[in-house]
């Protein structure tokens, strides 16, 4: 009834700001110049990250959509992996250069050398919570964890898979760490001993690109290219 009568009344207040019933689900739309690998969302949800074909990382903010600063840049090639550290200040990167970089958020710069070991494409990197380790997957099928302050990888690479290692992540706790392959299995390794847990998780008919655990840490998802969770 109100919109019959709108233009007799045209006095009327208007809603100029807020959501509405049909409101568009996409909020913003931050453009590059160059295909988008991977994106990281830091854990107070006010940036965004973001790894590029060009080899570079966009740091952009949440609410304005602006970029926080210029791109890093050190990688040679694809940047096919970035994640946050919980408090935010650092972003780890992996690149089919072969090479793990950390970042500072704050200024862009790198921070230490770059973290070399992998002998191919680097696919997937994750952050336990605690910032004490970074973890890598690679396409030479190992996983290397690295100490966070220091670099140096801690003990020798994690290997099982027969594959590409196309996605990795940190339980909540640090303890765990679990990878999903091109090899169609799913592992779970423990973190201190590097050693393999249980028997590996099979079912996926594909290759698995991407995984994640639960933030109470019962559960494992997967996805896969065989269109299965």
């Amino acid at each position: 009834m109100f919109h019959k009568f709108t233009a007799k009344f045209p006095c009327t207040p208007l809603i100029v700001a807020g959501h509405v019933k049909n409101w568009p689900q996409v909020e913003k739309i931050l453009y590059t110049n160059v295909k988008v690998n991977s994106v990281a969302l830091s854990s107070d949800g006010k940036c965004i990250a973001c790894g590029l074909d060009d080899g570079t990382i966009q740091v952009w903010d949440m609410d304005t959509g602006e970029a926080l600063c210029t791109p890093l840049q050190g990688h040679t090639t694809y940047v096919m992996s970035v994640a946050f550290s919980l408090d935010g200040q650092c972003i780890v990167s992996g690149s089919w250069d072969k090479i793990v970089r950390v970042w500072d958020v704050k200024t862009g710069e790198a921070l230490g050398t770059p973290l070399q070991g992998h002998t191919d494409y680097v696919q997937s990197v994750a952050i336990s919570l605690d910032r004490k380790h970074i973890v890598s997957g690679s396409a030479d099928t190992t996983i290397w964890v690295w100490d966070m302050e220091t670099g140096e990888a801690s003990g020798a690479p994690l290997q099982g898979h027969t594959e590409s290692v196309q996605s990795i992540t940190v339980s909540p706790d640090g303890k765990r760490i679990v990878s999903g392959s091109a090899d169609r299995t799913i592992w779970v390794w423990d973190m201190a001993t590097g050693e393999a847990l249980g028997s590996l998780l099979q079912g996926h008919t594909d290759c698995i690109r991407s995984v994640a655990i639960s933030p109470d840490g019962k559960y494992i998802l997967s996805g896969s290219n065989d269109k299965t969770i």
